[in-house]
């Protein structure tokens, strides 16, 4: 595992692109990845569970871990809601042996690619067009029309920034967005990575 020691692989996309679904893919296809828990100031949504889907801070305390320099990177994603990463949850995984997948903000993974440079391989989840984003933001039935629109317009700025990430994958056919991003992976990390 020396190889991919200290190595983050991250993982970002409009809303919609289908960034969740491949990073579970990969999280389930390799067992030497670990999912990294961001830290928001959003309240829980249905059975989320603080430490499992996100550690879930006050405003205050996410503001305290701002101050102490805590964070690798933080955003203020939507109006009042930060979203952020801890260097302590990347420190935890590689603990164990493993290599950090960070599921995040498109201006969350510019700015640890900055950071981090070759130690970390940057993927752009594309959508096939804002139309299809469009479609299965609807198909959800979870955004009100006006929350889709919201949606939609910061899915066309974050896509003029696809161009800075090391890679892009464009997720028309989902099995064939896994597998390429799989790859890539497989590239980054050293081919011992999948024993």
């Amino acid at each position: 595992m020396s190889t991919s020691l200290k190595k983050v692989i991250i993982l970002a996309a409009p809303s919609g692109a289908g960034k969740s679904t491949i990073t579970n893919y990969l999280l389930e296809r390799f067992s030497r990845l670990a999912f990294s828990i961001s830290a928001t100031t959003r309240a829980p949504r249905g059975g989320e569970k603080d430490g499992v889907a996100y550690h879930f801070l006050s405003l205050a305390k996410f503001e305290g871990h701002v101050y102490q320099n805590d964070f690798l990177e933080y955003e203020q994603v939507y109006e009042g809601v930060y979203y952020g990463t801890l260097k302590s949850e990347l420190e935890r995984i590689w603990a164990l042996g493993k290599v950090p997948v960070l599921d995040i903000d498109v201006q969350g993974a510019i700015r640890i690619q900055k950071q981090l440079g070759d130690k970390s391989l940057s993927i752009f989840i594309m959508p096939p067009s804002i139309e299809a984003l469009k479609q299965r933001l609807l198909k959800r039935q979870t955004e009100t029309e006006q929350s889709i629109q919201t949606r939609i317009d910061k899915a066309e700025y974050e896509i003029s920034f696809s161009n800075q990430f090391n890679a892009i994958v464009k997720n028309d056919v989902l099995e064939t967005a896994c597998t390429d991003t799989a790859n890539l992976l497989i590239e980054f990390l050293g081919p011992d990575f999948t024993k």
